[in-house]
Formats: structure tokens, C-alpha cells, sequence
């Protein structure tokens, strides 16, 4: 999930680049300002590219842009059974990859984004700046970083390009045997100096340690536990879908205009995102309270279709690498922090778990003026120096 303070992730700034170009379009064009929204959907996708290019300046970044790409996924089939001809998968890649005596790729990283996200979220300052950039941690001119969209996301295959309800009900695993197939087949990377991942990428991370555990020199989840989504964190994700499905507009998925359980939905997901110390900075008065969440409700309504929302949220369902832990041979490092609301440590459920897998390290990020609730998983500044720890000794395998 993308926090509500992450200004310089793409999945607020694609909000803020689509309410643009339709504005522009409606300006320019003399279309209605509320159809212009479809029509920059149905623009040509490198012209569309292109506008969001522009709109993005505001966020340039210390490694500029990357390199994007779409790989095409033949004849996939899912967990479900259902199937497609092909799945696009929507990429964005910074630097070389680089082979050892073998022919192992040695210097690949894989960055998994969040529920709703996009792998170019990845490219604000405050994370390609503190990771990628010149002499960083995981510097581009030396790595080789690998951004992709997962299926349901951003440019890659989704409800909204016109099967609705008709998509296939992909889940997790679904997602990650994807990733893994646009690495081998679609860039040519045959083994993973690191997977790391946010929120659900977190989750996704944990579920490459099991599946494919051999491919990865380690594994860094960032935000989640690795075990069956339940409690509040379950309540709240069905809360989301219900807001959606039981809108009378909503229609089986067919639906012809704005839903308003979509405004109960985004507050929800605000509320999972937030923290505290973080709202009250941001929002210290009444007013700008009212003015914030109004403003954020707004823009995501602008930039996320309904069954999208639905997929995304509903591909977590089946999600529980407890009971394979002990299987896991890749070094882990797991970071969460004590603000998390998705994840609250009171829980005790990384204490429980972490012992099962064999030499894995779990950091708690105390709270503080640094953090950002669920958001510090975004926030290298505030966890990076563990990640050069486990770097430091992170042997090949």
C-alpha cells in the first residue's frame, strides 16, 4: 500500500498527472472535463507515456527515469484455473545486468511494490535517491534494478483494459510466478542478488523465499508478516471490498458511473496507510483535517477504477507462508516498524515467526519523528543502514 504522506511515489503523483492531462485535454480539445479521464485511459500508451513523463517533473530523481518496457507473458494459467493468451507486464529497469564466470547474473535486484502501486513509485528521491543514485547502497551504475507492475497494476494487464469481472482472479502466488517469468523470459536474469519488497511486495518477497529460494542471494520484506492475513488487517481489506460490492451502482463490475462506496473504500485505505504523529503534523487544525482526507479521497477516486481495486485487494485471500518457513535457505532480513497499523507489533506475531526461519534477521523501526507509519517501508533514510549490514555479509549463492 502506498501511504497517504508518500507525495513523491508515482501512485500519488499518477493521480495528480491524470487529473492534469485531463484538465489539458479538456481545455485543448473542448471535451467535458469528467469524460476526459477516459479518454486519456484510451490514449495510445507511448503518447500516453509520454504526457505522464511531462507531469512527473516536479518528482525528478537523482537516477533519472529508467529504461520501460513491456514483456509479454504466452499462455498463462492460474492458480483459479482460469487462463489468458497473454499477460502484459508493464517493467522499468536502471542499469546493466551483469554476469559472472558461469553465466549467472549477479548484480539483479528486484523491487516489488504495494497494494495499488506502480514499480516507478520506486523512482521518487526518497527512494531511488538514498538507494539507487551515485555511491548509494544499491548505486545503478553498479546494480542492476528491476521495477516491475505487477498483473492488476499500473501498465501491466488489468480488470480496466476491458474484461472487468471477466479477468482472471489472480492471487499471490499468481503475481510472483509472473515476476519470475519476466526475469527469465522477458530480460534474461537468471538468478537475484536480492528481492525486496513493500507491503504487499513485502509479502510477495516472503513467497520467493519459498518458491523460488535458489534464485536469490537474500531476501529484504519490508511491512508485513509472513503469515495468513487475519484480525483487523483482514477486516479492514474486506471492509474495502464490501464498500465496493454492495454499492447498488456497481452492478456485478458493469457499473456506468462513479461509485460512492468507492469514497468509503479510499478512506479505509487512508486509515490503514496513516499514523498519528503523521496525520496530526500534517493536519494539526480542524480544518486542515477536512481539507486533507476531502483532497486525498478526491484524487484517488480520480485515478483507480473499482474492480481494479477489487482484484488487488481480493488477491491476498490465500496468502499464508507460515507453514513453509522452516523451508527457506535464502538469508532474510525483515523490517517492520512499531507505527505500522497493518502490521502492529503488540502482536508479537514476528517473534513467533522469525525464529522459523533459519538465520533470518527482524529489525522493529522504533516510532519516531523519521517514521511514517505502514509508509517507513519506503524510507531507506530510516532503514537503510540495516540493509548495508546485511549486504556486508550477504554471500553469493
Amino acid at each position: 500500500m502506498v501511504a497517504p504522506e508518500q507525495g513523491g511515489g508515482v501512485a500519488f503523483w499518477s493521480v495528480v498527472a491524470s487529473r492534469r492531462a485531463a484538465a489539458y485535454l479538456s481545455e485543448v480539445l473542448g471535451k467535458p472535463h469528467s469524460t476526459a479521464p477516459r479518454m486519456v485511459h484510451a490514449l495510445d500508451r507511448s503518447f500516453q507515456a509520454a504526457m505522464l513523463a511531462l507531469l512527473w517533473l516536479p518528482t525528478t530523481t537523482a537516477v533519472g527515469q529508467g529504461t520501460q518496457g513491456d514483456f509479454m507473458a504466452r499462455n498463462v494459467t492460474f492458480v483459479s484455473g482460469e487462463t489468458m493468451p497473454e499477460v502484459r507486464l508493464h517493467y522499468t529497469t536502471l542499469g546493466t545486468p551483469r554476469k559472472g564466470a558461469r553465466g549467472v547474473v549477479r548484480n539483479a535486484v528486484m523491487v516489488l511494490h504495494g497494494t495499488g502501486g506502480t514499480g516507478r513509485g520506486f523512482l521518487s528521491a526518497g527512494f531511488a535517491g538514498e538507494l539507487f543514485g551515485p555511491g548509494k547502497l544499491l548505486d545503478s551504475s553498479r546494480y542492476y534494478i528491476v521495477l516491475p507492475d505487477n498483473i492488476g497494476h499500473g501498465g501491466s494487464s488489468k480488470p480496466s483494459d476491458g474484461l472487468g469481472m471477466r479477468f482472471p482472479h489472480y492471487d499471490y502466488l499468481d503475481m510472483v510466478r509472473l515476476q519470475h517469468r519476466l526475469l527469465t523470459e522477458g530480460l534474461g536474469v537468471n538468478h537475484l542478488r536480492l528481492v525486496m519488497g513493500t507491503s504487499m511486495g513485502c509479502m510477495h518477497s516472503w513467497v520467493w523465499a519459498e518458491e523460488y529460494g535458489d534464485f536469490m542471494d537474500g531476501a529484504v520484506p519490508l511491512a508485513c508478516a509472513p503469515t495468513q492475513i487475519a484480525g483487523r488487517n483482514r477486516m479492514m481489506r474486506r471492509m474495502i471490498l464490501d464498500f465496493i460490492r454492495e454499492d447498488p451502482d456497481w452492478n456485478g463490475g458493469n457499473y456506468t458511473k462513479p461509485l460512492q462506496g468507492m469514497r468509503a473504500a479510499q478512506g479505509m485505505l487512508f486509515m490503514m496507510s496513516s499514523a498519528p504523529l503523521v496525520q496530526q503534523r500534517q493536519a494539526p487544525t480542524r480544518d486542515q483535517a477536512d481539507s486533507v482526507i476531502a483532497r486525498y479521497i478526491d484524487t484517488r477516486l480520480a485515478a483507480t477504477d473499482p474492480n481494479d481495486m477489487l482484484y488487488y485487494f481480493a488477491a491476498s485471500r490465500d496468502y499464508d507462508p507460515s507453514h513453509r518457513l522452516s523451508e527457506i535457505t535464502a538469508p532474510v532480513l525483515a523490517i517492520n516498524s512499531a507505527d505500522d497499523l497493518v502490521n502492529p507489533p503488540e502482536l508479537g506475531l514476528m517473534e513467533q515467526l522469525i525464529p522459523r526461519v533459519k538465520g533470518a534477521r527482524y529489525i522493529l523501526i522504533p516510532t519516531s519523528g523519521q517514521t511514517r507509519g505502514h509508509g517507513t517501508h519506503s524510507l531507506p533514510a530510516v532503514w537503510g543502514r540495516y540493509l548495508k549490514e546485511f549486504l556486508d555479509v550477504l554471500a553469493e549463492r
